[in-house]
C-alpha cells in the first residue's frame, strides 16, 4: 500500500481541487472549473464567485454571471448538502434528481411545523410553478404575496422551505439578483430537462467525481461533502473500486483514482502555494476531519459559531484569516496570519490579493 505523508496528503488533494496546477493545461470556463470540483458552496454569493476565482487563472466575476443569467452553463440552487451552491447546469440535472428526495425528506419535518401539510405544500408548488412559468421569473416578495393571496403559509421561513423543496424537486433554481431580494426562475427553461439516473449509476458517478476533487479521500469525507449517509457513500466507492487504490494517507485509509497516481511523480514547484479563500470554501467542507488542514489551536479563528471565514491558505494549510470589504468605490483586503511571514510569503499574498481586484473587477453588484 502507498503511505502518504501529511505534506503529500496535502498537495495532492491541492492539485485535485485546483489550487496547485503544475505543468497543466485546464479549461477556464465556469461551467468547466465547476464540474471539475463539483460545485462550490454559494450560501454567500459572494464567497462562491471567489472559490471558483482561487481555482481559475484569467476568469472573471463577470464572465461567471454571463455565463449563469446568459449561457445558462451555471446554475445557482440548493444541491449537496441541502445548501446553496453553484454548480454547472450539466450537473445539476442528474445531482438534483440523485440528492434532492432525501434532502426533502430530511427537511419535511420542518416544512409541517411552518404551517406545511403535503396537500397544501402541493397546491403552493403548483402555483409557483404556474407562476413561474407565466412570467419567467419571481422575486421572493411576489412569491410571498402569492402565497398569502391563496391563504398559504406565507409568513417567516414558511416561503423559503418551500422554495427548497421546490429547487430540490427540480422546478426552479436563484436567477438574477435584484439588491437584496431573491429572484427565481423555472428550472426546465434555464437549464433544460432533468437526466435522473439508475441510483447505482448516480452513486457511481457521484464518487468519481468527489474523488476527482477531493482524493485522497474516503467514504466519510462523501458522506460530508454530499449530504449522503454512510452506507450509500460506501457502496459509492464500491461500486467505482476497479477505478480505486487504496492508500494511507497520513496514516489513515483513504482512495485516489488510479488517474490520479501519476501525480505522484510530477516534480512540485517548490516555491509555496499561497491562496485566498473566501467564507465557506469548498476546500475547508469537502472532508470529516480538518486535522490535516489547521492546527487545532487556530481552529476557533476560523470555524466562527457554523461560519467559516476567509481563510489564508499556504501549502494546504490554514495559516490566518483575511476580510475583504468596498469602500468609497475601492476594495480593502486585510489578513491577519496567526504566525510571522516572511517577505516572500508576504509578496505572494498581494499577488493573491491583486488577482481578487483583477477578477471582481469594477462590478459593485457584486457586493
Amino acid at each position: 500500500m502507498i503511505e502518504l505523508t501529511a505534506l503529500q496528503t496535502r498537495q495532492l488533494r491541492l492539485r485535485a481541487q485546483r489550487l496547485l496546477r503544475p505543468g497543466v493545461t485546464l479549461d477556464e470556463a465556469p461551467a468547466a472549473v465547476l464540474s471539475t470540483i463539483g460545485g462550490v458552496q454559494a450560501q454567500d454569493f459572494l464567497a462562491g464567485m471567489l472559490s471558483l476565482r482561487a481555482r481559475s487563472a484569467g476568469l472573471t466575476a463577470a464572465q461567471v454571471e454571463l455565463a449563469r443569467l446568459e449561457a445558462h452553463t451555471v446554475a445557482w440552487t440548493w444541491c449537496q448538502r441541502g445548501t446553496l451552491h453553484m454548480v454547472s447546469a450539466a450537473d445539476a440535472r442528474w445531482l438534483i434528481p440523485l440528492l434532492g428526495p432525501e434532502l426533502i425528506a430530511g427537511d419535511r419535518r420542518r416544512l409541517f411545523e411552518l404551517g406545511w401539510d403535503e396537500h397544501s405544500a402541493q397546491v403552493g408548488l403548483r402555483l409557483l410553478y404556474e407562476s413561474l412559468q407565466e412570467r419567467g421569473e419571481l422575486a421572493r416578495s411576489q412569491i410571498v404575496r402569492l402565497l398569502q393571496k391563496n391563504n398559504l403559509p406565507y409568513e417567516g421561513q414558511a416561503p423559503v422551505h418551500l422554495l427548497f423543496r421546490a429547487a430540490l424537486e427540480g422546478r426552479l433554481l436563484r436567477g438574477r439578483r435584484l439588491g437584496r431580494e431573491e429572484v427565481y426562475v423555472p428550472f426546465e427553461p434555464w437549464l433544460g430537462e432533468l437526466q435522473p439516473l439508475p441510483r447505482p449509476d448516480a452513486l457511481a458517478r457521484l464518487a468519481e467525481r468527489y474523488l476527482t476533487a477531493y482524493a485522497p479521500a474516503a467514504p466519510v469525507d462523501l458522506t460530508r461533502w454530499s449530504g449522503l449517509k454512510i452506507g450509500e457513500a460506501r457502496l459509492a466507492f464500491q461500486l467505482i473500486s476497479n477505478q480505486l487504490v487504496e492508500v494511507k494517507a497520513a496514516n489513515q485509509p483513504a482512495w485516489m483514482l488510479k488517474s490520479q497516481l501519476a501525480w505522484l511523480g510530477e516534480t512540485l514547484d517548490i516555491n509555496p502555494v499561497v491562496r485566498l479563500l473566501p467564507r465557506f470554501d469548498t476546500y475547508l467542507l469537502g472532508y470529516a476531519n480538518r486535522d490535516l488542514t489547521i492546527d487545532q489551536q487556530y481552529a476557533p479563528h476560523i470555524f466562527v459559531g457554523g461560519i467559516i471565514k476567509p481563510a489564508l491558505l499556504i501549502d494546504g494549510r490554514v495559516c490566518g484569516t483575511w476580510s475583504l470589504e468596498k469602500r468609497k468605490q475601492r476594495l480593502e483586503m486585510r489578513v491577519e496570519a496567526f504566525e510571522a511571514l516572511d517577505d516572500a510569503l508576504t509578496l505572494s499574498i498581494e499577488a493573491e490579493m491583486a488577482d481578487i481586484e483583477r477578477y471582481l473587477g469594477e462590478r459593485p453588484a457584486i457586493y
